[in-house]
């Protein structure tokens, strides 16, 4: 009998990254509306702004991008390696583990018993569910790269290998609680609710530490593994540099650790440690910079492609906004410019650029490629389809982060701006009357990518349905090195 692939929870990944990619980006829309109305929720507490914003994070975060990364990182996992995954049935715990740890984490944002931290609001038990999923893939994704059948371990493997590591690094220490069960209370709420092991400024720098590297490995590293493998797949070019790759990969993950402390400028933490944040943050512009060109070169040759490959405008769209926002962060961590920067609609800008701009189009781009390999198709349902949907997209992303750009600005300018007597120009409340054109274009550019995502299920669903499922796909004879 012949070696095939595990293409099962392939499948079942992907299919889930575009469901919960629709539901975290319409809760996004739905927040952005309630900033215009904000009784546009009938004043519902478990649909509140408060309760529906971390929900709305966590689900584009955790549910769309960890299911588009559990997908694409166990296929490419699989097909370098030349082997199947290590275990199937811990391949389906993964999968049905992280698909409850998604609506667990869902129900405790929407009823409120959450910790309260940024990035990190779930509650001990489901910290636990996480820690026990994770270390489960972990032993997955490496267990498969051990029994390899090929000498080499592609570096789109180091970068997958490095986000899981760091992540669950980061989720050990950052979640680091109390469960208030041992107080001694006897409600339900209380015996889930938990508090921070860390208290003042250690909590902040913690949470900081966590927060900058959950977006620097979660959604940067790993994402990278993503466009490591698709987009010379994609182009039919090899990288265009390998050993550019490699020095990217050391580079990043070095400099990245130290940054997290440009999130607390000009706060209680020690002057010392901001500057190092700051100088650490400038300094990841190299490596960041040089894994873009490395990715947008890889289409020397090959320009031409992108006339008619919307699958790769994608990806290459993708990776512009990549180099963008990796040299925007940078420069808001330069304390003069994020005096003025700080708490406001700017850092909603910075953030778009990268979660919607980077992490959603090259994760986008990727399925496209894998969803028809998965069917036993040869394509899309639609290339026009996926072209009106990188239009959509593409259009949408730049009316969101023009508008908190321009928002952003205009904000930190009204903040500091004084009278001759040193008293306030404006008060808040003006400050707050002067965003609403913004947030009207922000609402119509977040709507806009969303309708892409509907108008990708359709793809999608149409895919599906004139295919079939593909579970004889063929592993090829390991090539002597």
């Amino acid at each position: 009998m012949e070696a095939t692939y595990n293409y099962k929870v392939v499948r079942q990944f992907a299919i889930m990254t575009v469901v919960w990619g629709i539901v975290g980006m319409l809760v996004g829309v739905l927040i952005a509306a309630q900033l215009i109305w904000p009784d546009i929720t009938l004043q519902l507490p478990w649909l509140s702004y408060g309760r529906l914003r971390p929900l709305h994070t966590n689900a584009v975060i955790f549910a769309f991008g960890g299911c588009g990364l559990f997908a694409t990182s166990l296929y490419i996992v699989q097909r370098t390696c030349q082997t199947r995954l290590l275990s199937d049935g811990l391949a389906a715990f993964v999968f049905w583990g992280w698909q409850l740890v998604i609506l667990c984490a869902a129900l405790s944002f929407v009823f409120g018993v959450t910790t309260g931290k940024e990035y990190a609001e779930l509650e001990w038990p489901i910290d636990l569910l996480i820690t026990v999923i994770w270390v489960s893939y972990a032993v997955l994704f490496f267990g498969t790269i051990m029994i390899r059948k090929t000498q080499h371990i592609y570096v789109a493997n180091w970068f997958f290998g490095a986000y899981i590591v760091t992540i669950a690094i980061l989720h050990l220490v950052n979640s680091a609680e109390l469960p208030w069960i041992l107080g001694g209370s006897t409600s339900l709420v209380g015996m889930l609710k938990s508090y921070s092991a860390y208290a003042g400024v250690h909590d902040a720098m913690v949470q900081w530490w966590y927060g900058h590297n959950a977006v620097g490995f979660f959604l940067t590293t790993a994402f990278l593994g993503m466009m490591y493998y698709f987009v010379p797949k994609q182009a039919g070019r090899p990288i265009f540099s390998y050993r550019l790759s490699v020095v990217h990969f050391w580079a990043l993950n070095f400099i990245y650790m130290w940054a997290g402390p440009h999130h607390l400028l000009n706060t209680a933490l020690p002057d010392w440690a901001q500057s190092l944040g700051m100088v650490f943050s400038l300094m990841l512009i190299a490596p960041s910079w040089g894994g873009m060109m490395n990715g947008i070169m890889t289409l020397s040759g090959a320009w031409h492609k992108l006339r008619t490959d919307p699958i790769l405008k994608f990806l290459i769209t993708a990776l512009s906004f990549y180099g963008m926002s990796t040299f925007e962060g940078p420069m808001m961590s330069v304390k003069t410019v994020n005096a003025l920067s700080h708490y406001t609609e700017w850092n909603i800008a910075h953030v778009h650029s990268g979660s919607l701009g980077w992490v959603a189009m090259i994760t986008i781009g990727s399925l496209y490629y894998l969803i028809p390999r998965l069917f036993g198709r040869e394509e899309m349902y639609s290339t026009r389809l996926i072209n009106v949907h990188f239009w959509w997209s593409t259009i949408g992303v730049v009316l969101y982060i023009a508008s908190m750009w321009i928002a952003g600005v205009a904000q930190g300018l009204m903040w500091r701006a004084t009278n001759a007597d040193g008293t306030l120009t404006y008060s808040f409340a003006q400050s707050v009357a002067a965003m609403y054109p913004f947030y009207t274009i922000r609402l119509i550019g977040g709507t806009m990518f969303f309708a892409g995502m509907l108008l990708m299920a359709y793809n999608v669903w149409k895919t599906v349905a004139a295919g079939k499922a593909v579970n004889d796909a063929r592993i090829p004879e390991a090539v002597a090195a």
